[in-house]
């Protein structure tokens, strides 16, 4: 018999509310309970995130700002600070890591645990309130979670709970919780395939898992199958054990176009800086460093070279700069700019293992300054000098 077979399976479903705002209400409190936008430019960007005072204006991720700015004008607007989130996402993932010995990083706020088994010892549900709990009181960031036998109904499942709640949905009543909500909240369903059920009289999830199987793939093929089938509640997808990142990567989508080749190489040297710092944060070293270009005409160039390994900036501003002079064509307006390290090696004794010429004591200083600071505080001279 198949060991999980055995036992019923417990899934744990773990979401950080409104996480790049809760991040921005630890950086300044001042900012809690006010109508926040984290997002891009107001004419280009879009909504990054928003917190819970503005959606009731109807504002959502991934909607334009300038839509947004439309519905909620008295907004506080900020421009987001993707350093401070993944060192908060970073220390969740290593508190679930420390205690959950299979668990799953959907994404930078997302997590799904495997707790199936651990019902013999304390309980799933009061073991994953317990984690919960710690979260809350190591990083400071309200977090929800749902428990159920499998992703689909715990992930729906939290959504009813947030902010900062958590909830089980026992093993045999995943149907019936599911029954009453909209055909929306199935993770699978967006606009499109909303609107096809709509016609066909299907608003909520019990219509859904009334409607015959064949009915529902004779409409929407297998889409339609795995529809029935997640209605019923069943969902037998794994929970995928996470791995670090096998490489880092920034970029940044400019306000405009540009073809100044010193505005360029400055901004891709901020953007060095800025991989640098979390590379020797994760104690890495990188032998492999890339850089892509977005033209005005959307058209992509990148360039890759392999290098001795390394951690600091300087060192590796030199290879993005020789890059950058091989792969820019002159005239051309860019759009976007990223820098990405790869080919990562251990360091296994921190700061010392760094070349000779590259000061460690300089770079563990200069680091300190910028976890307390921000990332930005301090940089190499020229970055500095285009920023003033």
């Amino acid at each position: 018999m198949h060991m999980t077979a055995m036992y019923e399976r417990a899934v744990a479903h773990f979401d950080l509310d409104a996480f790049f705002v809760s991040v921005e209400c630890l950086k300044d409190p001042s900012l809690k309970g006010r109508p926040i936008i984290v997002g891009g430019h107001p004419v280009r960007g879009v909504v990054a995130a928003c917190s819970y005072e503005t959606r009731r204006y109807g504002i959502h991720s991934a909607m334009p700002m300038k839509t947004a700015l439309k519905l909620c004008p008295h907004a506080i607007i900020l421009p987001g600070d993707r350093e401070s989130y993944g060192i908060y996402s970073h220390m969740v993932t290593e508190i679930i890591a420390e205690n959950v010995p299979l668990f799953e990083k959907a994404s930078i706020d997302e997590f799904y645990l495997d707790l199936s088994g651990l019902d013999k010892f304390l309980g799933c549900y009061q073991w994953a309130a317990a984690l919960r709990k710690k979260i809350i009181a190591k990083t400071g960031l309200p977090i929800s979670f749902a428990l159920s036998t499998n992703k689909l109904v715990s992930k729906i499942a939290t959504d009813t709970v947030k902010p900062n709640g958590q909830i089980e949905v026992p093993p045999g009543t995943e149907k019936a919780f599911l029954a009453p909500l909209p055909v929306e909240k199935i993770p699978m369903v967006g606009k499109e395939t909303a609107a096809q059920l709509h016609r066909l009289g299907i608003f909520f999830i019990r219509q859904l898992a009334e409607t015959p199987r064949n009915t529902l793939s004779s409409l929407l093929g297998k889409h339609g199958a795995a529809l029935w089938e997640k209605a019923q509640g069943v969902d037998h997808s794994p929970v995928v054990p996470y791995h670090e990142p096998k490489s880092i990567s920034t970029e940044n989508t400019l306000e405009q176009d540009s073809q100044d080749t010193d505005f360029l190489e400055t901004e891709l040297l901020r953007l060095n800086a800025r991989n640098a710092f979390d590379l020797r944060r994760k104690q890495k070293f990188t032998s492999c460093v890339a850089i892509k270009l977005k033209y005005g005409n959307f058209q992509v160039a990148s360039r890759q070279m392999t290098v001795p390994a390394t951690a600091s900036d300087h060192t590796l501003a030199g290879y993005v700069k020789k890059l950058f002079r091989e792969l820019y064509i002159p005239g051309q307006p860019v759009r976007l700019l990223g820098v990405r390290y790869s080919h990562f090696r251990e360091n296994g004794a921190q700061l010392d293992l760094f070349e000779e010429n590259d000061h460690p004591g300089l770079y563990q200083a200069i680091d300190e300054l910028k976890d307390k600071f921000g990332w930005e505080s301090i940089g190499m001279a020229k970055q500095r000098k285009k920023s003033l």
